[in-house]
């Protein structure tokens, strides 16, 4: 798991209770995640609520989360963040609320994506399940090959330019521990929720109790 990661997970483990499609995560300057709604023609992504799964040639569309210049001087970008968006060409789709950490390359005029490992979470009305792990993909241009196309001597790749990137090979990754549905399920069983718990909430006032 990468630090990028790990402390996404910290960060992200108690998402807001009530968020719209276009809200956003703000962890630093570096640190935006940003939540959109997924296609309708999308096809489906998780097995179950425990396992986010993609099979191997997935194709998803993503953009960056801040803009970044290439050029010959400066050809290479690592840790570079990318996260979920509609792009035509799409066959599946992340959840809302993800974050994929991501190499970059200028060669040859294309701008090559390569991605190592994600983050994300899937929202159960106030409970959240959390997935991180590998997540080898590659972006590909409009034409169909390896890498964005880059014509000039000086690229730049900026939020709101969609791209597609395909999976190199399926995915299965299990949900993590979630510290805030451990934290929720205490506090429901400390207010009487619950069977774990059968003591009533609201106990009586045991002056009025006596007075009886």
């Amino acid at each position: 798991m990468s630090t990028q990661s790990a402390a996404l997970i910290r960060e992200l483990s108690m998402p807001p209770k009530s968020m719209s499609p276009k809200s956003i995560f703000l962890k630093s300057s570096s640190f935006l995640l940003t939540a959109f709604l997924g296609s309708a023609l999308t096809s489906p992504l998780l097995a179950d609520d425990q396992t986010l799964s993609l099979p191997s040639g997935a194709n998803i569309g993503v953009e960056l989360i801040e803009e970044f210049s290439f050029s010959d001087d400066q050809s290479r970008h690592q840790a570079i963040l990318l996260h979920p968006t509609e792009a035509d060409g799409a066959t599946h789709e992340l959840p809302k609320y993800c974050i994929l950490v991501a190499n970059a390359q200028l060669t040859s005029g294309r701008i090559r994506i390569t991605t190592q490992d994600a983050t994300c979470i899937e929202t159960h009305d106030a409970e959240s399940n959390i997935f991180t792990g590998a997540f080898e993909a590659s972006a590909y241009g409009e034409d169909g090959q390896y890498g964005l196309a880059c014509d000039d001597a000086s690229c730049t790749l900026s939020p709101g330019q969609a791209f597609l990137i395909t999976l190199d090979e399926s995915i299965n990754i299990d949900a993590q521990n979630n510290p805030s549905a451990e934290i929720n399920a205490v506090r429901r069983q400390a207010n009487g929720e619950g069977v774990a718990n059968p003591i009533p909430s609201e106990r009586p006032n045991p002056d009025e109790s006596g007075n009886n």
